[in-house]
C-alpha cells in the first residue's frame, strides 16, 4: 500500500519537477499543495475537536451517574455521540493518513529514481554495477544507492541521463545524508530549522490550548460559584493543566522521532517536514481565527 502512494506522489512530484527543474523547489511546492488538499480534512477535524469539547461536560456527568455500570455508561455515551453526530473513531482516520504520508514520503525521497523518475529496477541495478566498476564499491551507499547514482551523475555532469535529478538547493545538496556526511556542518542546517519550527509549533499549540482552558475554567467557576466550593474548582483546574502537560509531552515525541529519521535520511525528507511544519503553523492560525469567528456568530 505504501508503494502505491509513493508511486502516486512520485508522479505528482515529477510533474512539478518538470516545470521547475529543481528538486528542492519541487518539494516545497509539493508540500504546500498537499497541505492545501488536506485543508478540508483539517477543518473537519478541528470542528470535530470543538464539538468534542462541548460534550465533555455531559460525558463527565454520565461517568458519575453510571460509575458502577460500565455497560450502561457505554450505551449512554454511544447515544450521546449519535445525538451530537460525533464519530468517536474520527480522529483515527487523520492519524492513519498522517502515517501513510510519512512513510510514503520516506520511500519517495529514499528512492526518487524509482518512484519519481519511474526507471526500471534492472536499469538502476545496471547503473549501480557500472559505477562500482568505474569508481569502486564504496561509491555506492548501502542504504541509499539511488542517491549515490544521482551524486555520480551530478559529479560527472551527465544531466541528459534519465536518472539525473537536480538536487542543488540554496547551496545545499539534498541528496546528502547527515549521518553519512556528519563532518559537513551544512547537512545539519535543514534538520536544525525543522527543530526550531517544531518548538515554535509546540509552544503555539500549548499557549492556545492553555488560553482556552483558562477561559473555560473561569467560566465554569463563575457559573458554578454558588454550587461548588473553591477547592473543587481548583482541583478541576489542576486536572486540566495536567492534561495540557500530557498533550505537550506527547506532541514532543513526534518531532523527536522525525528529527531522528531526518538525520539518517536524505535532506529532501527534512526539507519536506520543515515546509510541512511551517504550513501547519499557518494552518492553525487560520483555523483558529476561522473557528473563533464561527463560534461568535453561533452565540
Amino acid at each position: 500500500m505504501i508503494n502505491f502512494f509513493s508511486n502516486i506522489f512520485g508522479y505528482f512530484l515529477n510533474w512539478i519537477y518538470s516545470l521547475f527543474q529543481n528538486y528542492g523547489l519541487s518539494i516545497i511546492i509539493f508540500s504546500i499543495l498537499i497541505k492545501l488538499l488536506m485543508l478540508p480534512l483539517s477543518i473537519k477535524q478541528q470542528k470535530a475537536m470543538k464539538k468534542n469539547e462541548k460534550v465533555q461536560k455531559e460525558m463527565k456527568i454520565l461517568q458519575v451517574k453510571h460509575k458502577g455500570n460500565p455497560e450502561k455508561l457505554n450505551q449512554e455515551m454511544m447515544e450521546l455521540y449519535k445525538r451530537e453526530k460525533i464519530n468517536p473513531f474520527g480522529g483515527c482516520f487523520s492519524v492513519i493518513i498522517q502515517f501513510i504520508l510519512i512513510l510514503s514520503m520516506f520511500y519517495l525521497v529514499r528512492s526518487p529514481i524509482t518512484y519519481m523518475k519511474k526507471i526500471d529496477k534492472a536499469v538502476i541495478e545496471q547503473q549501480i554495477v557500472d559505477i562500482k566498476k568505474e569508481n569502486g564499491e564504496d561509491t555506492i551507499s548501502k542504504g541509499y544507492p539511488e542517491m549515490s547514482i544521482i551524486k555520480y551523475l551530478q559529479k560527472e555532469k551527465l544531466t541528459e541521463n534519465d536518472m539525473y535529478i537536480n538536487m542543488s538547493f540554496l547551496g545545499l545538496d539534498l541528496s546528502e545524508v547527515p549521518q553519512e556526511n556528519y563532518k559537513d556542518i551544512k547537512v545539519f542546517i535543514i534538520p536544525a530549522l525543522y527543530v526550531i519550527s517544531s518548538i515554535i509549533s509546540i509552544k503555539f499549540t500549548t499557549a492556545m490550548t492553555k488560553k482556552k482552558t483558562e477561559e473555560k475554567d473561569n467560566k465554569e467557576i463563575d457559573k458554578n460559584n454558588d454550587e461548588v466550593d473553591k477547592s473543587k474548582a481548583n482541583k478541576e483546574i489542576d486536572q486540566e493543566e495536567l492534561t495540557v502537560q500530557m498533550n505537550k509531552n506527547m506532541s514532543l515525541m513526534m518531532p523527536i522521532l522525525s528529527v531522528s529519521i531526518s538525520l539518517v535520511a536524505p535532506l529532501g525528507l527534512a526539507l519536506y517536514w520543515l515546509v510541512n511544519n511551517i504550513m501547519m503553523i499557518i494552518e492553525r492560525l487560520f483555523l483558529n481565527k476561522l473557528l473563533s469567528k464561527e463560534e461568535k456568530q453561533d452565540v
